[in-house]
């Protein structure tokens, strides 16, 4: 359910379509499968020294483990983390994963 590989990022990244958040910026791309959707997290380094964007990212994937029922099969997500995820409430966060995921698909 993870996106791991160069590749899979690129793919997203040339043929998908973008949504932005005060949170994060995400890239959205319809594979056309029946496969269960797999999500891929980002942390540039201009965020902070992996410490912080370790947290970042582990925040971000609780969110999405918690909402990733909401993402229909055959899609895969990438997402970019901005600033703001840092000092963001946790159920705002939720919230706007559950916006992202809606958005994706609509």
């Amino acid at each position: 359910m993870r996106l791991r590989r160069r590749k899979d990022f690129d793919r997203v990244f040339e043929q998908g379509f973008r949504v932005s958040s005060p949170y994060f910026v995400a890239h959205c791309y319809a594979r056309g499968d029946q496969q269960r959707p797999r999500v891929g997290l980002s942390a540039p380094r201009s965020l902070g020294k992996a410490v912080v964007r370790n947290r970042i990212k582990r925040r971000l994937r609780e969110a999405v483990r918690l909402n990733l029922e909401k993402l229909a099969p055959g899609w895969d997500v990438v997402i970019t983390a901005r600033a703001s995820v840092a000092e963001a409430p946790f159920p705002q966060l939720l919230k706007a994963v559950e916006d992202l995921f809606a958005r994706c698909q609509s």
